[in-house]
């Protein structure tokens, strides 16, 4: 399947919740942080309150994601900052709506979290690996739950594990033994995708199975970006990289298709999530930090994060 084709058929899909019988709403729930208009509480001090029970900055791990993804910030960071950058512009846990788009593995929760203590419960958008599958349908639905003039923030990108030792694509996991893979989804598209570059793929006439249709679709949106894993010096690095780029594509396109539905503006931070293991801060490297105004104007926020 061709790469635009796979993108029509990710269009087409409708959530199936958007298709819910509607509730009758009685007000919209503030997170638990208060974040009103005329609140004088440091934003820097209500991120403080999310990550005081969870694990400390370290240096050394720092180091450690620092040499195989540069410019990565950790969630309090990146959390710190961004809701700091949104406040200017209106953003406050009473008229802001959180949208997500990442991958259904347990350990994305960590970063949804981390910004539902902010901005209350989120909107799901995504799938296996980060991607948005809820499509055109999804979003729709997503914009017309954001407040009466209010915003909205998405987060969107694929996932990435990072071992105590270093080990890029494979995590500790509370309870588990193991080191596990991460992103499973993402290896094994890039399995299946260097099993077509490598001439070694299991001729199949079964192309598509609905009872796995998101990972048939990841697999099929990596297709171009073959020769870029088989030349990268490290595959499992670039991965996360090569699956960015495709999603980001898919989240512009269908921005671009549902920006009527945006109220006073709408945020994008896209970018590749870091999991660690239980007694280490999870990581994130910012790819794009927009903001789109009511007029569709755009500004580009991302060096504000670099601060």
């Amino acid at each position: 399947m061709k790469l635009h084709s796979a993108i029509l058929l990710l269009a087409s899909l409708a959530s199936a919740s958007a298709f819910a019988p509607a509730r009758v709403a009685t007000r919209r729930s503030l997170s638990s942080l208060n974040i009103v208009p005329g609140d004088k509480q440091d934003v820097a001090d209500k991120v403080k309150d999310i990550f005081a029970k969870g694990p400390k900055a370290n240096a050394d791990f720092d180091k450690i994601v620092q040499e195989r993804f540069p410019g990565a910030i950790n969630n309090q960071d990146l959390v710190t900052k961004t809701v700091d950058i949104l406040a200017g512009k209106g953003y406050s846990g009473a008229n802001t709506l959180l949208a997500t788009s990442l991958c259904c593995d347990e350990l994305a929760r960590q970063l949804e979290d981390d910004f539902n203590g902010v901005y209350g419960n989120n909107f799901n958008l995504g799938g296996l690996s980060g991607f948005p599958f809820a499509g055109n349908t999804g979003f729709g639905a997503m914009a017309a739950h954001i407040p009466d003039d209010g915003y909205c923030l998405v987060v969107y990108g694929p996932h990435v594990g990072i071992a105590a030792d270093g080990t890029v694509g494979k995590v500790e996991r509370s309870g588990i033994a193991l080191i596990d893979t991460c992103c499973g989804s993402a290896v094994a598209a890039s399995n299946y995708l260097k099993g077509i570059t490598d001439g070694g793929a299991v001729i199949t006439t079964k192309l598509q199975e609905f009872s796995d249709f998101q990972q048939g679709a990841v697999q099929e949106l990596i297709l171009p970006h073959g020769k870029r894993l088989a030349d990268a010096k490290d595959r499992m690095i670039e991965l996360p990289y090569a699956l960015y780029d495709s999603q980001d594509m898919l989240m512009t396109d269908i921005v671009k298709k549902g920006s009527n539905g945006i109220k006073r503006g709408l945020a994008l931070l896209g970018g590749i999530q870091i999991n660690t293991g239980p007694e280490t801060l999870d990581y994130f490297v910012p790819m794009r930090f927009d903001f789109m105004n009511y007029r569709g104007e755009v500004e580009d926020m991302s060096p504000l994060l670099k601060k």
